[in-house]
């Protein structure tokens, strides 16, 4: 089955195996899910087994997500110029191959090129799930299709932390950890197989020429600001990280310039450059982007902290961050109860707070105890985070999305989920050097932690500032659905 936009808007007909359709779609969500995950748990292991440096912790999870929000605008354009289903099959397959590179990589270096890998086939794979829902289903059953996503994601973000601790505690098959990116293979053969029989083929009409300039500029300027970030602690600062770092701030703006150029001549931008004239969605980036670096770079803190600074294996480890992901389902569950059509921004900003104090909770008990810490101690304060993240994340997208038209909407979207990768990487970065900077200072785990928490704090504080700028209430039915 091929399907264009004139034929969705002439005469629609809903796909035959849409349900199984779905069910794909959801497999590949999981496994991207459970890699952004799952290695953050497994990273001090990594390096004990294969060496290298402990930017390599800070790397296994910033190469997939750095590659991810680069490759995510242009997989999702791939998909309109060649094929959504052709587009998604080579997606899972790489990222499935990608997967058995990492599983068998014996160096640091290798590892590291399969994350990355990893991260652009994703990105060619994720966004055409969400083209094909909406072509796939009658509009009385898009709220049943996108509904599936939340207990997915819920189920994969609570599970991914506990699954990663017990495949590399139980060693299955002398895999060690290896097994974390060898689970992958049953899965991704699946979703190709899968896929191949059930996907429809939908290709947009009117899509235009890819824009590899635009791809190759903003590609360069994120990595110029990533890499000094994270290589920088270990080479003691050298000149040519800040030369690096400021030559990203050019690039960033030598690419604003092209997009600008390339939408007055009439061509297809990579990224709409009005979106950038709204304060709305200017600030969502920035809030978004705080938001977002807190979360991952405060996870493989706690990953450190617990495996490196308290000796916990990875299962306890695992099972330690669990009250953090319960309760973000529960602040979810709170949103999705008629808290964020009531609340509107609100919501979000209520959110922020919460999990400002669930962390000032945690960063007191680490205070409190030192290094005599049980995962009971550590629960409460990582409980009422999760909560409030949990209400911060339900409405972010729709709220940030309300402040642009509709004809941005695509576009609008595209860059948001792209620096929200762009952001795991630079909390990755910027938390991770920021720890190992203070135990580089002999300020000990403790200390380090404690001061690392009050940071996330901070950038939660900024959260709130930004969200002021966003409108005050979603679209009904909006772009983000």
């Amino acid at each position: 089955m091929t399907v264009t936009t004139s034929e969705a808007t002439t005469g629609f007909q809903p796909h035959r195996w849409r349900w199984p359709a779905l069910a794909v779609i959801l497999a590949a969500e999981v496994m991207d899910m459970l890699d952004a995950l799952i290695t953050t748990i497994a990273a001090p292991t990594i390096r004990q087994d294969l060496g290298g440096e402990e930017s390599l912790v800070q790397w296994l999870g910033a190469a997939y997500t750095l590659a991810m929000a680069i490759g995510l605008i242009t997989g999702g354009r791939l998909g309109d110029l060649v094929g959504r289903r052709r587009m998604f099959l080579i997606g899972a397959a790489g990222f499935t191959v990608m997967s058995l590179m990492c599983g068998l990589s014996t160096s640091p270096e290798l590892l590291i090129a399969g994350r990355a890998l990893q991260g652009l086939f994703g990105a060619v794979m994720l966004p055409q799930g969400l083209g094909m829902i909406k072509e796939m289903f009658p509009p009385e059953e898009l709220g049943k299709a996108f509904g599936a996503f939340g207990p997915v994601m819920t189920i994969s973000s609570v599970g991914g932390p506990i699954l990663g601790g017990w495949l590399v505690d139980a060693d299955l098959f002398g895999a060690g950890w290896r097994m974390i990116f060898l689970i992958n293979l049953p899965l991704g053969l699946a979703a190709v197989v899968a896929g191949m029989r059930y996907l429809p083929e939908i290709r947009l009409t009117s899509a235009t020429r890819l824009d590899l300039v635009g791809v190759l500029l903003v590609s360069v300027a994120a990595f110029l600001l990533i890499y000094p970030l994270i290589q920088g602690p270990e080479l003691d600062w050298p000149a040519w990280t800040f030369v690096s770092m400021a030559g990203s701030a050019v690039m960033f703006a030598v690419f604003g310039v092209f997009e600008s150029r390339r939408a007055r001549s009439g061509k297809d931008p990579l990224v709409t450059p009005s979106l950038f004239r709204k304060r709305a969605f200017s600030g969502g980036l920035a809030a978004g982007l705080a938001f977002f670096s807190g979360i991952m770079g405060f996870a493989l803190v706690l990953t450190l902290f617990t495996q490196v600074g308290l000796h916990y294996g990875p299962l306890k480890a695992g099972l330690t961050a669990l009250p953090q992901a319960l309760g973000a389902v529960a602040g979810f569950g709170l949103a999705m109860s008629g808290l964020q059509e009531r609340l509107g921004r609100g919501l979000l900003q209520i959110g922020a707070v919460v999990m400002a104090a669930g962390a000032a909770v945690l960063a007191v008990t680490v205070h409190l105890t030192g290094l005599d810490l049980s995962p009971w101690q550590l629960a409460p304060g990582l409980a009422v985070a999760g909560v409030g993240m949990g209400m911060v994340m339900a409405p972010f997208f729709d709220i940030v999305l309300a402040g642009v038209d509709n004809h941005e909407s695509g576009s609008a979207s595209g860059t948001l989920t792209a620096v929200q990768q762009l952001g795991g990487a630079l909390g990755t970065a910027v938390l991770g050097t920021f720890f190992f900077h203070l135990l580089k200072s002999q300020w000990g785990f403790g200390p380090a932690m404690e001061a690392t928490v009050w940071a996330e704090v901070g950038l939660l504080g900024l959260t709130l500032a930004l969200s002021f700028l966003l409108p005050r209430r979603a679209l009904p039915g909006g772009p983000g659905h």
